[in-house]
């Protein structure tokens, strides 16, 4: 499965980014790593969340993709595109 990001769009966690865990159909599983494990994903409405479709390669370094997505591989992919987007 490819990496992908979203920001949410509304709710109590707009402005949050997430990776994208599973697909349902009008809802996407959605983790950070923190509050939101991959134990436990919360479950978002697809129209609630902006997909982030060009992710910087200095981000993508941290995520590889033949090792199974971990909370801890999450916060620091997360940390990393947040602190990219900081400086812009």
């Amino acid at each position: 499965m490819d990496l992908t990001l979203a920001l949410s769009k509304a709710g109590h966690d707009k402005n949050q980014v997430y990776v994208i865990i599973d697909e349902l159909d009008d809802f996407y599983m959605v983790a950070n790593g923190t509050t939101k494990p991959i134990a436990k994903p919360k479950k978002k409405k697809k129209i609630h969340l902006q997909l982030i479709k060009n992710i910087p390669s200095d981000v993508l370094e941290e995520y590889d993709s033949t090792k199974a997505l971990d909370d801890l591989i999450i916060k620091r992919i997360l940390k990393s595109y947040n602190r990219r987007n900081k400086d812009v």
